[in-house]
């Protein structure tokens, strides 16, 4: 006959059991209400010196606090930020991003996990990863980042020369871009043998200004000054008739869906301009 000692052992090793078996099935029934949530990243690319955006998107919660959002790059030990319990958990974040990183949180309720990256370096290229964690689940995709530099270029006409000049202008390019000019009245001309092209080393000695002057133009023409490099696409229009100037720049980056268009319109009477006859387009 077994002892009272031993009732109670065996009571108490029953009621484990009975209890690890409840636990076992909500944990169970947890997980299995846990699936792969989907998130979203699209490619892009930063221009160096300014800030730039990695962006990410996943399915929204209705809980701030059940969110965690990890940003990691490959090659980098630490992280490049962490966002959990509606606050940014910074303790593990790798140097290298030490006080550069950010993310929207008053966007993040709606599903916004993008990244803001200040003054982006080109070491900051490279593959990322945006991790998202939920009460619905997990999921995550990765992101490749470019960097470089890109800027919008300006056509005007170029007074100081001795005949009918364009000239284009863009202030930052990096790495070297191509210029190519093309004419409207004047399809599928190759004008490499009427412009030159320089490439001047800006004073950080990493972009570089990038100037090309177009020679032999004609009036009432449309002309394009394009640059461009594995990042971006960027064109610089001028229409010049004998009362007006018409000008407009566009800059597509490349492998991305950004884009950016200026437009301007200058009227100016040819005759009220302070030239020397032979400077007039004709």
């Amino acid at each position: 006959m077994a002892s009272l000692g031993q009732i109670l052992f065996w009571s108490i090793i029953s009621i484990i059991i009975i209890l690890a078996g409840a636990i076992a099935l909500i944990i169970g029934f947890g997980i299995s209400g846990r699936h792969s949530i989907t998130v979203t990243t699209v490619a892009s690319a930063g221009n160096i010196g300014e800030d730039g955006i990695l962006s990410c998107t996943f399915e929204p919660d209705i809980k701030l606090s059940d969110i965690v959002i990890q940003w990691l790059k490959e090659g980098v030990l630490g992280l490049v930020h962490e966002f959990k319990e509606g606050k940014d958990e910074l303790s593990e974040q790798d140097e290298m991003f030490r006080g550069r990183t950010a993310v929207f949180a008053d966007q993040v309720i709606v599903g916004n996990a993008s990244l803001r990256l200040k003054n982006v370096q080109l070491t900051d290229a490279g593959t990322y990863k945006c991790y998202i964690i939920t009460s619905k689940g997990k999921g995550n995709a990765n992101l490749e980042y470019k960097t470089g530099a890109f800027s919008m270029p300006e056509v005007n006409v170029d007074y100081n020369a001795s005949s009918e000049t364009l000239r284009c202008e863009a202030p930052r390019w990096f790495p070297q871009p191509t210029v190519v000019w093309a004419s409207q009245v004047d399809q599928g001309a190759n004008f490499s043998e009427v412009s030159n092209t320089s490439f001047e080393l800006n004073s950080e000695n990493v972009t570089m200004k990038v100037v090309s002057v177009l020679y032999n133009v004609t009036i009432n023409n449309t002309y394009s000054c394009m640059i461009e490099n594995d990042i971006a696409k960027a064109t610089g229009d001028i229409k010049v008739t004998e009362s007006e100037i018409k000008r407009r720049s566009h800059l597509q980056l490349l492998n991305s869906k950004a884009s950016l268009c200026v437009s301007s319109f200058f009227a100016i009477s040819w005759a009220l301009l302070p030239l020397s006859p032979y400077l007039m387009l004709k």
